[in-house]
């Protein structure tokens, strides 16, 4: 075999290979990826946050039973609290079957964690029927937070939870969302659906979570994602963004929307573990 052969031939097989993990095997996929986080505010004890974004049920591969697993994963992690960033549903996915959110939520209901599982709606949530979702929600024992805040219990201490509705389709009111904040030097955990409102959240929030990326869902080796849904290009694409000493982090989420391809992004429940920084010596 000549070397321009075997060069066409090791191509195409690279091709081929490629093209089964971005259509099959990475969608179908799914794992927990722990984050370890020391952003100053938070105690010195650390606290497990578990996020949940992006779930997408009805998308290819990723059905009620790819739900119930994901339920399972993020319980057997232990998160002190859970964190649910919206698009729970799926509108206008390719290969998709679209699931009623009813059923979604009766699944995300056996979520467990000491301090409350919390959410927040996103865009496709309220293209499908955003009072509808968050019914089901609240019915099976999620407690939605848009537009305001709640202040819970954690074994790292007090934790304030603020909401803010979704940037595309809701009111995105920070000011309502921090209203009933003490600012009493407890951390102050946001939660919004897309990481674009993140250049207005003031530097009294501790911490910024945020889904909607999928993290570009297909990532170019030495190039990055060519693609993500958002106003500032891949300045918010995935994980840990600090500016001006706030804290943001994107989560890339488990489903998929338009199309069921991820490379390089795979499915992921996360974990965050976070604490204040370590004392310097």
């Amino acid at each position: 075999m000549s070397w321009r052969r075997f060069l066409a031939l090791g191509s195409l097989l690279l091709g081929l290979g490629c093209l089964l993990r971005a259509c099959w095997l990475e969608p179908a996929s799914l794992r927990v990826v722990t984050e370890t986080l020391r952003i100053p505010g938070f105690p010195a004890a650390p606290l497990r946050i578990g996020v949940l974004s992006d779930l997408h049920v009805g998308s290819p591969f990723n059905g009620l039973d790819r739900l119930g697993r994901t339920v399972a994963l993020t319980n057997a992690a232990a998160p002190d609290v859970v964190c649910i960033l919206g698009d729970l549903v799926i509108r206008g996915v390719i290969g998709g079957r679209p699931v009623p959110p009813e059923r979604i939520a009766a699944e995300l209901g056996k979520l467990r964690a000491p301090s409350g599982v919390l959410a927040v709606l996103g865009n496709h949530d309220s293209w499908l029927d955003h009072d509808r979702v968050r019914r089901a929600l609240e019915q099976n024992g999620i407690r939605v937070i848009e537009d305001t805040a709640v202040r819970v219990r954690t074994p790292a201490g007090g934790l304030w939870l603020a909401g803010v509705s979704d940037l595309w389709t809701g009111r995105h009111d920070l000011a309502a969302a921090l209203a009933p904040v003490a600012f009493d030097g407890t951390p102050v955990v946001l939660l919004t659906h897309n990481p674009d409102v993140f250049p207005d959240v003031p530097a009294s929030v501790t911490l910024t979570l945020a889904g909607h990326t999928h993290g570009g869902q297909v990532r170019i080796p030495f190039f990055g994602p060519p693609v993500v849904p958002s106003r500032y290009g891949r300045r918010y694409a995935a994980g840990h963004v600090v500016e001006g000493g706030r804290h943001l982090f994107v989560v890339t989420g488990i489903g998929t929307s338009i199309v069921a391809v991820r490379f390089l992004v795979p499915p992921a429940i996360s974990l965050l573990i976070v604490s204040a920084p370590a004392p310097r010596s």
